[in-house]
């Protein structure tokens, strides 16, 4: 007898029944959505600043050098804008860092070696606030003293090493979110946040083709809008760079090398805008920050870790980041 097989039809509409399915489940668990499939990202838990002014000499919160430290990821957009801001104030020998690193079986940051007894980021969590039950993200902003979490927020947490650490910093005169600036800053971060910053997520994590093309619009025509700016500033608040370019930066640099292609975001590169490309480049070559930049975690955490998107776990070879190192031409833009 001869051997006969499935059709062709019947193993097609199976596969994908069964990985539609599955893809359902695991993004579920991945980027919580709306009734629409629209990604909701859920609001970060710990969100204490730091009261390093006060002239209580019992202060509980007193300013000493490494006293407090960051838990980061290096592919994390969020975890590098602390580090970015870090370097811009020069704190490098005030705050220490601690490496982690995501887990594509267990789907959390594990520490890079044991500290406090904890391996894991979820451990940390549980040694800052037993019983915790909510998400154990980074970047954390840590105090070693108290063994807790001060802010896990890194819209916050850049904001505390602006402000409360320039007896430590070796650019204690570099003020990243000035007062007079204050309401553009804010008006930027707002926009930069809904439309770019989680945009990319968006656009990456819809769980429909309204969602995507909702968030893919926005986010590009809030890319058009900035490298309009950007034609006559050279930094988006004027001559000086500020926390709204920081949170801008950490997505650019990732855009290209993952967000086009994994996340779907491909109308334009960043490469394509003139503008946005020169702004990049500045903002790499700014002292300290290439240092932060980490391409080879970047593309393993994105396409080696995030299995509903990158199945295959195939890390691209490129991109070739020398075209960062070009000069940007942009000294001669002020406001």
């Amino acid at each position: 007898m001869a051997n006969k097989s499935l059709p062709g039809k019947l193993i097609v509409k199976t596969g994908k029944f069964v990985w539609t399915t599955m893809w359902q489940i695991m993004m579920s668990q991945l980027a919580p959505r709306n009734k629409t499939g629209e990604y909701i990202r859920p609001e970060s838990q710990f969100r204490n600043y730091l009261n390093t002014q006060s002239e209580n000499p019992k202060n509980p919160e007193q300013l000493v050098a490494n006293r407090y430290r960051l838990y980061v990821g290096m592919g994390c957009p969020w975890a590098h804008r602390t580090l970015v801001t870090r370097a811009l104030k020069g704190l490098e020998s005030a705050i220490a860092v601690s490496i982690v690193y995501p887990s594509p079986d267990a789907g959390i940051w594990v520490l890079s070696k044991p500290e406090l007894d904890c391996q894991t980021v979820p451990e940390l969590y549980q040694l800052a606030s037993p019983g915790y039950q909510g998400r154990a993200t980074v970047p954390i902003l840590w105090d070693d003293e108290t063994k807790t979490i001060v802010n896990n927020e890194s819209a916050e947490i850049i904001e505390i090493l602006n402000s409360e650490f320039n007896q430590f910093a070796l650019h204690p005169d570099v003020d990243l979110y000035p007062v007079a600036q204050k309401e553009n800053i804010d008006s930027w971060n707002e926009k930069i946040y809904h439309a770019v910053n989680n945009g990319v997520y968006r656009c990456g994590f819809a769980q429909s083709q309204q969602a995507y093309d909702l968030a893919s619009q926005e986010l590009f025509t809030t890319l058009d809008e900035i490298d309009q700016v950007l034609a006559t500033k050279r930094y988006l608040c004027g001559d000086r760079p500020t926390l709204a370019d920081v949170r801008l930066f950490t997505t650019l640099f990732r855009f290209d090398i993952v967000y086009y292609g994994l996340f779907k975001c491909n109308l334009r590169r960043i490469a394509d805008y003139q503008n946005l490309s020169g702004y990049l480049r500045d903002l790499y070559q700014l002292p300290g920050v290439a240092a932060t930049c980490d391409l080879e975690s970047v593309k393993r955490d994105y396409y080696g870790n995030l299995f509903p998107l990158n199945p295959g776990g195939i890390i691209p070879l490129g991109p070739d980041l020398a075209n960062l190192l070009q000069p940007h031409r942009r000294e001669t833009l002020a406001f």
